[in-house]
C-alpha cells in the first residue's frame, strides 16, 4: 500500500470531515470538503509543507463548502464539483438561511467532475465515483492503492445520508451504497462526511439501513 499523507478532522457549523490528502515526495495536496475553519486548514498545508492542487467537494450542501472560498483566494487551487450539484451550489445563500448559518459567497466551481474522472495528487492516483442520492451529484473518492474511500455523506458507520434535503432520493442513495461502494474491497477504510471512519466490509455486513 502506498502510504500518502492524510489530515481529517471536523470542521464548523455542522462538524464536517474535512481532509488534506498529500503526496509524501512531491507534496502536492488536495483538500476534500472544506467546511469551515480555513484558518486551520491552511495552517495545517503550511505545517505539512503542502501544495493544494485541487479543492475537492464530494456535494454542494453549505457545511462542506462555505471555507471553500477562501482556501481557493489563498493556493489559487481550482473548486471541482460533479455538475448534477450545480443547482445546489448556485444556492447557498437558501441553505445558510434554512440552517440559521451566516452567508459567505464562493466563487463557481473551476472545473466539473465526472463519474469515472482519475485523480491524481503526485504520484497518488484515485477516482471519482458518482453516487447519488444525497444530493443528485454526490461523489465518492476512492483511492485503491491506499484502501481509502472518502464517501460524503453517502454513506456513514452504521447510517447513511439524509434524502429529505434538496435533491434527496432514497432509492438512488441505496442503489449507490449497494451497488457502487459495497462492490470495493471490503478491507477499505471508509472516512465519511460526519462522524467516525468505518470499513466497507463491515458496513456491508451490518449497515441497518443497506444491510445485505
Amino acid at each position: 500500500m502506498q502510504p500518502i499523507i492524510q489530515k481529517t478532522f471536523a470542521v464548523p457549523p455542522l462538524g464536517c470531515n474535512c481532509s488534506i490528502l498529500g503526496d509524501m515526495e512531491t507534496r502536492e495536496a488536495v483538500i476534500v470538503d472544506p467546511g469551515g475553519n480555513p484558518e486551520q486548514l491552511l495552517d495545517e498545508v503550511r505545517r505539512l509543507g503542502l501544495t493544494v492542487v485541487r479543492i475537492l467537494h464530494t456535494h454542494a450542501h453549505f457545511d462542506h463548502f462555505l471555507a471553500s472560498g477562501d482556501i481557493q483566494q489563498a493556493t489559487q487551487a481550482p473548486l471541482c464539483l460533479h455538475p448534477d450539484d450545480e443547482r445546489l451550489w448556485k444556492m447557498l445563500d437558501v441553505q445558510c438561511q434554512a440552517f440559521g448559518v451566516p452567508y459567505l459567497p464562493v466563487p463557481d466551481p473551476d472545473c466539473w467532475i465526472q463519474d469515472g474522472e482519475a485523480l491524481s495528487f503526485g504520484s497518488v492516483s484515485g477516482q471519482a465515483l458518482h453516487t447519488p442520492g444525497h444530493t443528485p451529484g454526490s461523489l465518492s473518492f476512492y483511492f485503491a492503492g491506499q484502501q481509502l474511500l472518502l464517501s460524503g455523506d453517502t454513506l456513514f458507520r452504521g447510517g447513511i445520508g439524509r434524502t429529505d434535503l434538496w435533491g434527496g432520493d432514497a432509492r438512488a442513495i441505496q442503489s449507490s451504497i449497494r451497488e457502487r461502494l459495497f462492490s470495493l474491497d471490503p478491507d477499505t477504510r471508509v472516512v465519511p462526511g460526519h462522524g467516525p471512519a468505518t470499513q466497507i466490509g463491515l458496513e456491508r455486513e451490518s449497515n441497518p439501513f443497506v444491510g445485505r
